[in-house]
């Protein structure tokens, strides 16, 4: 394991190689730094800002220089103003440098939080299109299971199922996510960083339009197996890039809501599928070619529109093209002053993220995402979080729900009209963490959702007991299976791939995505090759009742493991997640479950939990509580 090195330990490497902006070590301190904290092991729980107190006249020293090296000097001024402002974000209105109309324009990032460019929100959408894409290719063969393992020969239910059939069925089923897991999720790092966000972007696409359209042609379970392994080429790198890309261009205050819209547009995929799954019920022996083939239709507008997006400025930062970067802001933000402040701000955390890692190849950033403790401590977050998606059990249902309701004595048509319902409550329900994701924040929602999901997975479980013949039987499972998506919609739907994209620093973090959403991907396989044969050993009152147990554990696990990211920058989360583990852990033991305890089973309204998080120099999330504060 490697040795948990403060910054100032490499500062001539991080002052000179890496540019100006850095406040560590012995440059730090000619430039008047505070203290620098380890990014490695942030014992104190400090989150601190890398230009907070370098006097005025260094640190525009620090900008002219910085502007210089990389190209800018003919917009200095303009980062001098933007480092003003990164660096005391709720003082802004005492720079007397700024005109009106940008202090305006400061104001409106809190109370008008959602007054975002044009480009930005298309670049929302694009991302958005790419996520529906996911949710309908994983609907497609939710209907499709009812004619095509019939027509191949391999029935998994009825008189004529086998186990063998069974496992079959399941390994098709699952074909998408093994490609992604063991193949598209890691290709997304070389493939970003030779062709950037958008490259990958429509790579991926590619891959979700022509093999979807083969699914549709295949004449045995083996070609169709094939097609859906090169689906999965494509889901894997567009699911490991598109929550990274839309974490990258939006403002902090708003991320969490606008990521999120990949797993609300994976419901919204999700629930086209189903309705394309009920309008082409009735079309006869083709049904199936049609449910599987439907899913090309999102595939396009996301090949022909991802280019009309502005590329990643923090992708460019990272190839050093910083007037590519500066441009790309500015049609992403709504001033050029607040593009100008980014820029200079991203520039400095990543200059003191340089200095704990340094430059590394693809094998030697997958070691590090286990060794390096700032690093690890996102990987263990980002796998309990995607994990918690598969232990949930959401998939059983997204993957087999119109299997689970032929089981609860539903026919063809109800199976596919209940699966509908489903997809609509997943969606429906998604809306409302557009606003809980950043107001709440991702661990509170995780909290909170998951005994939701355990006892209406239970419920629904139990409900296979009521006799068949009772028209309560098929209606309270259904009742209780939409009850659990609308738990799951706002909670476990949207946070893990937001939380994912957001919670490596910029070096790791097309690797330490790949990690995550593999993580996420492997298990669904597991999920999809072994419910149909689990469901068949268990009873459906077993399988859910087996999957209630595993919402606890999950809950338990992020208890534990999964600090809070909202409202932070991205380069201000390397602080969070410098925190060690087991600081972290006991602190939710020791602090938080008494306080929760205390407060709401004792009903001690005077208990008070000390936060974890101190500040140390002004952030960004302070600007949201000072302009709050004057706007009341």
């Amino acid at each position: 394991m490697a040795e948990e090195k403060p910054i100032i330990a490499q500062t001539d490497k991080s002052s000179d190689e890496y540019g100006h902006g850095g406040c560590h070590g012995a440059v730090g301190a000619e430039r008047g730094c505070p203290k620098s904290i380890s990014l490695n092991r942030n014992v104190t729980a400090r989150i601190q800002n890398p230009l907070a107190g370098i006097p005025r006249a260094n640190l525009f020293k620090n900008v002219e220089d910085f502007a210089l090296e990389v190209g800018l000097t003919e917009e200095t001024h303009l980062l001098q103003k933007g480092a003003l402002v990164a660096q005391d974000p709720p003082a802004f209105e005492s720079v007397e440098l700024l005109d009106e109309v940008e202090k305006e324009a400061l104001r409106n990032e809190v109370l008008h939080k959602w007054r975002q460019p044009r480009s930005l929100y298309f670049t929302v959408i694009l991302c958005s299109i790419g996520a529906a894409v996911q949710g309908w290719d994983q609907t497609g063969s939710n209907g499709a299971n009812l004619s095509w393992p019939v027509e191949f020969g391999v029935p998994d239910t009825g008189e004529f199922a086998t186990d063998y059939n069974a496992w079959i069925v399941g390994l098709v089923n699952a074909g998408p996510y093994i490609a992604s897991a063991l193949l598209g999720c890691w290709l997304s790092d070389p493939l970003n960083y030779y062709f950037g966000r958008r490259g990958t972007i429509f790579f991926s696409a590619i891959f979700c339009l022509f093999p979807v359209i083969g699914s549709a042609f295949c004449q045995n379970w083996q070609q169709l197996f094939v097609t859906r392994l090169l689906l999965g080429i494509g889901m894997g790198s567009k699911a490991s890039t598109v929550p990274i890309y839309a974490a990258e261009n939006c403002p902090a205050v708003i991320r969490g809501g606008l990521v999120m819209s990949w797993q609300m547009w994976t419901a919204f995929g999700i629930f086209l599928g189903f309705c394309a799954n009920l309008a082409v019920y009735d079309v006869g022996p083709i049904a199936w070619r049609l449910q599987l083939g439907s899913a090309f239709i999102p595939a396009i507008p996301l090949v022909i529109g991802v280019y009309f997006c502005p590329e990643s400025p923090r992708w460019y930062i990272k190839k050093g093209r910083y007037h590519e970067a500066f441009m790309s802001l500015c049609r992403l933000r709504n001033t050029p002053l607040q593009a100008a402040r980014d820029l200079y701000y991203i520039h400095a955390q990543i200059t003191e993220e340089a200095a704990i890692i340094g430059n590394s190849n693809y094998v030697s950033r997958f070691i590090e995402l286990f060794t390096i403790p700032r690093i690890r401590r996102a990987t263990l977050a980002s796998f309990v979080v995607m994990l918690g998606q598969q232990m949930c059990g959401i998939n059983i249902i997204a993957f087999y729900s119109s299997t689970v309701f032929k089981e609860a004595g539903a026919g063809d048509l109800q199976a596919l009209l209940a699966s509908f319902g489903f997809g609509l409550v997943n969606f429906v329900f998604a809306w409302p963490a557009v606003w809980t994701i950043d107001t709440y924040g991702r661990r509170a929602l995780l909290l909170f959702t998951f005994p939701q999901m355990a006892w209406t997975l239970l419920a629904a479980g139990l409900c296979f007991l009521i006799p068949e013949e009772n028209r309560a039987h098929l209606g309270l499972i259904a009742f209780f299976i939409f009850l659990f998506a609308a738990f799951y919609s706002p909670g476990e739907g949207p946070v893990p791939f937001t939380y994912s994209a957001e919670v490596f620093p910029l070096s790791h973090r097309e690797v330490g995505m790949s990690w995550a959403v593999a993580t996420c991907l492997f298990w669904a396989a597991v999920l999809s090759i072994t419910f149909p044969r689990l469901l068949r050993a268990f009873h459906p009152v077993g399988a859910f009742c087996f999957y209630a147990g595993l919402n606890v554990t999950a809950l338990c696990l992020i208890f534990l493991f999964v600090p809070e990211t909202k409202q932070r920058t991205l380069e201000e989360l390397d602080y969070v997640f410098a925190v060690p583990t087991r600081t972290h852990v006991s602190y939710q033991l020791k602090k938080a479950l008494p306080w929760w305890f205390n407060r709401y089973i004792m009903r001690r309204r005077g208990a008070r939990l000390e936060p974890l998080y101190h500040l140390h120099g002004a952030t960004a999330a302070d600007q949201v509580v000072a302009i709050k504060g004057l706007a009341t």
